[in-house]
């Protein structure tokens, strides 16, 4: 066993989102990386999706979970007969909508409870709220700017650990072809921007449009790929029509081969206004393909400014315009940021996450048991 570990762990992860996003690929990333190193993971999840898709796939075994509610009282028991039976040691709720099953598949159990935040949003302060962040055992915060939100929203620091969200540094990944993206409608000889997120208030995917607007007036053949999808989906459509950029900015919807499109991409962007770390970057320096971000959240603690991607100000789609611009002209520059980015992407292995969570675990274990 691996990180002073003294047994094998078994650990019931909960995630019962629907579709696959990037919570889901690090529930399922850390699962894995769990049992590589000697633990037992379980994976609740709703039949039929893709985590639960994915983690059958993986080997994992696979606990139906559907609740209608966050605090399904069917669903919670049927949970709590897989503790009891199955001896689970952690339960780890890995979304907000979780925690309320995991609080109550542990009562009157042994079982400890572990939640990871992802989003560096300011909790609700109202009672249910308090009453699941009070029952978590441990908070685990995949940034610093994750858990400064935490701790000005009323949690205690010392209940919090920070474990970055980890990247597998070993897939290979083939590009997308060059007919693959014209079917797209990027040109052949377009260099070509990819941003690669929900299309949601908080990923600000109307500034990555700006920032293209900015970006084309000094480099006109530049075009842009959108992958990802959301109810902001209509106003983005509107941002580009509006600058006059239907016939550059170009809209792929959810993607299965998201990795491959990311991996032919001339930059990797991002343009949030909040981000709990952003790890869509880290599969950019995993890839080799340059960064150009917005300071946002905790994207500061992937993106060394300068060494391994450029960082504009929130907001400011000048600055990441001119960003872009700065990357296509400075071939230099560019093969800079990409040395510096494989480096980069080395502390953030999923086996190194793996590690320093089964450590949080066992602190947790090790820790007197509190009132139920």
């Amino acid at each position: 066993m691996t990180g002073g570990t003294s047994a094998p762990l078994t650990v019931l992860h909960i995630d019962t989102e629907r579709g696959w996003r990037g919570g889901e690929r690090q529930a399922l990333w850390l699962a894995t990386g769990l049992e590589r190193i000697g633990h037992r993971s379980l994976v609740a999840a709703r039949p039929g999706d893709p985590l639960a898709i994915r983690a059958a796939e993986n080997g994992l075994a696979v606990i139906p979970c559907a609740p209608v509610s966050e605090a399904d009282a069917l669903a919670a028991f049927m949970l709590r007969r897989t503790v009891i039976s199955e001896g689970v040691q952690i339960v780890h709720a890995h979304t907000a909508h979780a925690m309320a099953l995991a609080s109550l598949s542990i009562l009157l159990t042994p079982a400890r409870m572990v939640l990871t935040r992802r989003v560096d949003f300011p909790l609700r302060r109202n009672i249910g709220t308090l009453w699941k962040y009070g029952r978590a055992h441990a908070i685990i915060a995949i940034s610093r700017a994750v858990a400064d939100v935490l701790v000005r929203s009323g949690i205690d620091r010392s209940r919090i650990e920070i474990v970055p969200s980890g990247i597998d540094l070993n897939r290979a990944i083939q590009p997308a072809s060059r007919d693959e993206l014209a079917a797209l409608g990027i040109p052949s000889d377009a260099p070509f921007v990819i941003l690669v997120a929900a299309l949601v208030p908080h990923k600000d995917p109307v500034t990555f449009v700006r920032a293209i607007l900015a970006a084309r007036r000094e480099i006109p053949s530049l075009h842009a790929l959108i992958v990802g999808d959301g109810p902001l989906r209509s106003a983005v459509e509107s941002a580009v029509n509006e600058n006059g950029l239907e016939n550059a900015v170009h809209f792929a919807g959810f993607r299965e081969d998201a990795d491959a499109l990311l991996a032919a991409a001339d930059i990797v962007a991002l343009s949030s206004k909040e981000e709990g770390l952003g790890t869509v970057l880290m599969d950019a320096l995993v890839l080799g393909r340059p960064v150009a971000a917005t300071a946002a959240g905790g994207i500061p603690e992937i993106i060394c400014n300068g060494s391994c991607g450029l960082l504009a100000p929130v907001g400011e789609a000048e600055a990441l315009g001119a960003a872009f611009v700065r990357i296509l002209r400075d071939p230099a520059l560019a093969a800079q940021l990409v040395a510096g980015g494989r480096e980069q992407a080395r502390q953030f292995s999923i086996e190194r996450t793996a590690e320093r969570t089964a450590a949080v675990y066992e602190r947790v274990l090790a820790a007197p048991a509190r009132p139920a």
